[in-house]
C-alpha cells in the first residue's frame, strides 16, 4: 500500500521505471491533483516514511511508470482501448487495514472523493 494517486501510463517501452507521458498527461495530472489536494497527508508527498523512507510523491501524485513499471495494467488498457480516463488511488500505507480503522479512511478521503467527482 501507499498513499498516492497514480495516473497513466503505468508502462513504458523500455520496461523500466521512467516517466511515461500519455497524450492527455495534463488532464490526468489535474484529476490526480483534484483528489490529492483534499487529503492533507497524501498531498504532503511522504505518507509512508516508516515503511518507505525514500518514497516521495510531489503533491501526492505520480506517473505510474515513473513509480514502477506495470506492463498490461488495467488503467492503461482502458485509456488506450476505451478512451476511459482512469487513475489508481492508493488509500493507505497498510494494504489491509483493520475494520475498525475504516471510518478514519473515510474521514481522510471523503472530501477528496467529492472533489474528484466534481471533475466530471
Amino acid at each position: 500500500g501507499s498513499l498516492v494517486v497514480n495516473y497513466p501510463f503505468d508502462d513504458d517501452e523500455q520496461g523500466i521505471a521512467v516517466y511515461s507521458k500519455s497524450p492527455d498527461d495534463a488532464v490526468f495530472q489535474k484529476l490526480a491533483l483534484a483528489y490529492s489536494k483534499e487529503n492533507a497527508k497524501m498531498y504532503q508527498g511522504s505518507p509512508c516514511k516508516d515503511m518507505y523512507p525514500t518514497e516521495y510523491f510531489p503533491h501526492g501524485i505520480t506517473n505510474g511508470a515513473q513509480w514502477y513499471n506495470v506492463p498490461g495494467g488495467m488503467q492503461d488498457w482502458n485509456y488506450l482501448h476505451t478512451n476511459c480516463f482512469e487513475v489508481t488511488i492508493e488509500l493507505g500505507c497498510v494494504k489491509y487495514p483493520k475494520a475498525e480503522e475504516l471510518p478514519k479512511y473515510w474521514a481522510q478521503n471523503r472530501r477528496s472523493l467529492l472533489q474528484f467527482m466534481k471533475q466530471v
